[in-house]
């Protein structure tokens, strides 16, 4: 039996989700992209999971998409709705409520690249390495790329990465302010996994309301950013985490967040 393009696996309350093409260093087609979608849906309404753990197998996490794949689109019809379907994966990602962690384990380029940045927190191997390699094959960037690329390193140096395509490694891309950490390949998931585990300390509600919040504060005036603030606080001020939250302040001990 052929293994699954997108693994998944559970590990307490945290959800791995894997690429699993590795052969093509892990490029998407139209299986893998509905099979992600599919499996991000799981974690998302899996009350059990809390933080979710993109990555994946092999030496790649993901060279973007498949151009043996994209040379068959050759229906107008068809190669927009793949598209579609790939820019419907960062919106998924981004309207999830809990945080969904990149550990990216080696080249992310093209859409791969824009797939990590969709993420909430971006850790990165060592040996991993970035482009924006859009136009070598004569296509502009996706997946949400050129409007989530300038939002980190200004539109000035976004343009010179979609420009040249040019491969940078972990270092610069860290520089440039893409990534939140850099770690040894070797012990990229033990890391990971314990910054997962750190963040199941946090409260569930509290923590999604600030990643909706942030992912949509642009759109807001300071009048309009401070009434739904005083609306997200008076939602968490009735929650039984937060009463949770105040009773282990100060009673000493660590808090037991429930999601309620």
């Amino acid at each position: 039996m052929e293994e699954a393009v997108v693994l998944y696996e559970k590990i307490g309350q945290i959800a791995k989700i894997t690429l699993n093409r590795p052969k093509a260093l892990n490029a998407m087609n139209g299986e893998l992209i509905s099979t992600l979608a599919a499996r991000l849906d799981d974690a998302s309404k899996d009350s059990d999971v809390r933080v979710i753990i993109l990555t994946g197998n092999g030496k790649g996490f993901c060279a973007g998409g498949d151009l043996a794949y994209l040379k068959q689109l050759t229906n107008v019809i068809e190669a927009r709705a793949f598209i579609v379907d790939v820019g419907a994966i960062v919106k998924q990602i981004q309207s999830i409520t809990k945080p969904v962690i990149a550990m990216v384990n080696g080249v992310a380029a093209g859409a791969g690249f824009n797939l990590a940045l969709a993420c909430d927190i971006v850790f990165a191997s060592d040996t991993a390495r970035f482009a924006q390699s859009f136009v070598k094959v004569g296509l502009v960037p996706d997946c949400g790329g050129m409007y989530l690329l300038p939002k980190i390193v200004g539109t000035h140096k976004a343009k010179e990465l979609m420009f040249t395509a040019d491969l940078i490694n972990a270092a610069k891309a860290n520089e440039l302010g893409l990534l939140n950490r850099v770690i040894e390949s070797d012990k990229l998931e033990e890391e990971t996994f314990a910054f997962a585990e750190k963040l199941l300390l946090s409260a569930p509600i509290a923590l999604g309301m600030v990643k909706q919040t942030l992912n949509g504060m642009e759109d807001m005036t300071l009048e309009n950013w401070l009434v739904h603030e005083a609306d997200m606080q008076t939602l968490c001020m009735q929650t039984k985490d937060h009463q949770e939250g105040i009773n282990a302040f100060l009673e000493k001990r660590a808090p037991e967040f429930k999601n309620q």
